[in-house]
């Protein structure tokens, strides 16, 4: 029996499927188009904090967020259901698709919030949440988000210091996005007493000067 906590071979992945997920465009809080390419100055990044329920509501109320949506990425099987995923045997974790603006919020800025709202020395897990879906990740999809990226996992490493573990978050290029069925998007907004398993180290970074 797998261990949840284990990431599993390619070779034993689940098969998936090749048609996708079949999910609503409008972003039930803010319109926007939950599958647009970025245009102009706008970016995409792939985040994974636990559970993707709480951590989208983060996302979409910075400034400078177009769009989120949440889905699968990081892993084997093609075109995942959530139960399969919740499995192991796909190697996915949860993970929120944010497209931003870059002229109003910069991958760091936005990196600063994915960092302090969550743990992200845990490994496999999140808090209560175990197993490999709820690993901590960044996805990116160019070389300048990379070093980016690789810095600020720098940065906040130095601030948690000694007293914490060391980040055990994946920083990888982006693969495939699959997205995660309707009833996942925004659910915190249509569900405002739903589960909400986000939580920090308590670590902050410190305010601009």
């Amino acid at each position: 029996m797998l261990d949840k906590q284990q990431m599993i071979a390619p070779e034993n992945a689940l098969p998936g499927r090749d048609v996708p997920m079949a999910i609503d465009d409008t972003h039930f809080v803010n319109h926007s188009s939950l599958t647009a390419a970025p245009s102009g100055n706008q970016q995409q990044v792939l985040l994974g904090m636990g559970c993707f329920w709480g951590a989208e509501r983060v996302f979409w109320q910075l400034d400078g967020v177009v769009s989120t949506s949440v889905g699968y990425a990081g892993g084997y099987t093609p075109n995942p259901t959530y139960e399969e995923v919740c499995t192991g045997h796909t190697g996915h974790t949860e993970v929120v698709r944010v497209v931003f603006d870059s002229d109003k919020l910069s991958l760091q800025e936005l990196l600063k919030t994915f960092w302090e709202k969550h743990d992200p020395t845990q490994g496999m897990r999140q808090g209560n949440d175990r197993g490999t879906q709820y690993r901590s990740a960044i996805y990116v999809f160019d070389d300048q988000q990379m070093q980016v990226a690789l810095q600020s996992k720098r940065d906040y490493q130095v601030l948690l210091g000694a007293q914490h573990d060391e980040i055990t978050t994946e920083v990888l290029s982006a693969s495939n996005y699959y997205y995660a069925e309707n009833y996942h998007q925004q659910y915190l907004a249509k569900n405002p007493d739903g589960y909400c398993g986000i939580g920090g180290t308590g670590v902050c970074f410190p305010p601009e000067k």
